[in-house]
């Protein structure tokens, strides 16, 4: 029998090669769910581009239209470096990102940052938390989003499946708004007359307009499918003015996720997607290679009283056909037409917005806030403010349109929001002031009041850290009963409910859903409607809040939610990176 006789320094060894093991397998189960870092360089510049029989210079990212497709995981940080070689200042907005403590990279002009000036850069430096699916990036200044988009693919982490059947591919439609003019002069010179922007020319699918459009024929998007395979639609709306109707000829589509958050899939034949959101579906082939080509067709929802472009953008669905197939005869396969909601159907648009469920399981569950610290009611809609000095406009008495929550038109600042409220400078900025409720009652969807001027100034709500909101979003009949996409940076939130007429307080919130509201980062205020929403203000920060139709946040119809820091470290926003664009 041999005796074992270790020393002190064999056990001091033996316990360090443990501890060296036990971190060694912590560092690699920390690897296997950290996210890693990527990169990605946007070089804004000008690029010639035909569509419409029309050449014109538009500003793009790297030269593309629409532009780069960023695709990361779960848990990933993103580093993407925004080079500007062209004569406007920018930004760009992470669309529906939650932006958790890294408000200075969201991206609203003015809000978060001062624009990134000709010649500068900026680093924008966010870590993608909590969130799966599809969201999407563009310009958040003016105009310039009519052409700078592209959509954020936003994979489960490794080893994570979908809750729903495995596609076999994915294939981003981004639906776009294409003017022949150029889009600043546009906005320029409505907001220097006093009158409404020219409306767009056609719709676009991935950039291209598609066959209903003169010269266009070559300029359609084609998605060449496989019989009895399915297909992952990860659908974005990036237009600048007009909800859309969605459908494929001949398909039924299956819901799955809207605003990079997992719904229970519901089977639809026409999906409404306002500006600002995102919505995955699965398409399924059909089983056998049929002889016909199908139209992917989107055209307006549009329930107010102004003219808007009442053109249709066209998509082609293929299937892919046997070797032994002739060639010849899927030349002249007929297309099938998509047949759409009339343009005003907002009886459809509210049943279909009441379908979207959260999924509610242990994996995805619902967290809605379940007692509410603070309620606002905020009216949301048109009316008019006088012309500014030295200026003619086209209203009666000389006024011009303007848009409103709460009857405050905001009026944009010169120092970013962000900056003065993290260096307690806002005095001279802003105030925090900002209506809880209608400055006045009146019937919002009945006979408007005889005074439709409203007040102007750059408002915001002060919330301390975790608190939680409810709202109430009431659409006016001024200048006409009008849906509202709203979107709110910064947070998710739940849709409780929506109804048609004046929110009653006594009566409507019985009939809330709070196991499995939809959580979505954009929703339509129902035209001559009402939509309530609830969240919790755990981001510290400042976060924008407007309607996603350009011409009304152009208008006025934005405000800001400030957030202030809680006690833990983990509660604050962390000061502003080095390269933060100067005012």
């Amino acid at each position: 029998m041999v005796s074992l006789v270790l020393t002190s320094s064999d056990i001091l060894r033996a316990l360090l090669l443990a501890l060296s093991v036990v971190w060694l397998l912590s560092d690699l189960a920390f690897a296997k769910h950290a996210g890693i870092t990527r990169h990605y360089k946007f070089d804004i510049k000008m690029q010639s581009v035909t569509r419409l029989c029309q050449t014109k210079n538009i500003v793009t990212v790297n030269g593309q239209f629409p532009g780069p497709r960023i695709i990361a995981r779960e848990g990933d940080r993103l580093l993407i470096k925004v080079v500007n070689h062209v004569k406007y200042n920018l930004t760009i907005h992470w669309h529906g990102i939650r932006q958790i403590r890294s408000g200075w990279a969201d991206g609203p002009a003015y809000v978060t940052q001062c624009p990134i000036q000709t010649g500068q850069s900026y680093v924008y430096n966010f870590t993608l938390t909590g969130q799966r699916g599809t969201l999407f990036w563009h310009a958040h200044i003016s105009w310039l989003r009519a052409t700078l988009y592209g959509p954020i693919v936003i994979l489960p982490k490794k080893h994570a499946s979908y809750p729903f059947p495995h596609p076999y591919k994915e294939v981003p439609i981004v639906f776009g708004e294409w003017w022949k003019a150029d889009t600043e002069t546009i906005i320029n010179q409505a907001m220097a007359t006093g009158g409404a922007p020219n409306i767009s020319d056609a719709f676009t699918i991935n950039g291209l307009p598609g066959p209903s459009h003169n010269c266009s024929a070559k300029d359609t998007f084609k998605l060449k499918v496989k019989a009895g395979k399915t297909y992952l639609l990860r659908l974005v709306n990036a237009a600048l003015n007009d909800e859309l109707f969605f459908r494929v000829a001949n398909h039924t589509l299956t819901i799955v996720e809207a605003d990079a958050v997992y719904v229970k899939p519901f089977k639809t034949d026409i999906v409404l997607i306002t500006p600002g959101q995102t919505t995955n579906v699965l398409l399924r082939a059909k089983s056998k290679t049929p002889s016909a080509k199908f139209a992917m067709s989107a055209r307006p929802y549009a329930t107010g009283p102004a003219t808007f472009d009442n053109t249709t953008t066209i998509g082609i669905l293929e299937y892919e056909k046997s070797a032994s197939a002739s060639k010849s005869n899927h030349k002249n396969s007929p297309l099938l037409k998509a047949k759409l909601p009339q343009f005003n159907d907002s009886s459809y648009a509210m049943k279909f917005q009441r379908k979207f469920r959260s999924l509610a399981t242990a994996k995805f569950p619902a967290k809605v806030p379940k007692n509410v610290d603070r309620r606002f009611f905020f009216t949301v809609g048109l009316g008019i403010l006088p012309c500014s000095k030295n200026q003619t406009c086209q209203g009666p008495n000389n006024t011009r349109p303007a848009a409103a929550v709460n009857n405050v038109s905001f009026v944009q600042p010169n120092i970013a929001l962000l900056q003065a409220h993290f260096f307690n400078k806002s005095k001279g900025v802003y105030t925090t002031n900002f209506p809880t409720n209608p400055p006045f009652k009146f019937n919002y969807t009945g006979t408007p009041p005889k005074n439709i001027m409203l007040s102007s100034g750059t408002k915001v709500v002060a919330l301390a850290f975790n608190t939680s909101v409810e709202l109430v979003m009431q659409d006016t009949s001024i200048l006409g009963a009008e849906s509202h996409p709203l979107h709110l940076h910064g947070f998710n939130f739940f849709v409780l409910g929506q109804g048609v007429g004046n929110f009653d307080p006594k009566k409507d919130p019985a009939k809330f859903n709070l196991v499995d509201p939809a959580e979505r980062n954009t929703i339509g205020v129902p035209a001559g409607g009402w939509v309530a929403i609830r969240f919790l203000a755990d981001n510290p920060g400042v976060w924008f809040m407007h309607c996603h139709l350009e011409v009304h946040t152009s208008w006025g119809l934005k405000m800001a939610w400030v957030v202030n820091d809680g006690k833990g470290r983990k509660q604050k926003l962390p000061p502003p990176p080095a390269d933060l664009p100067k005012c």
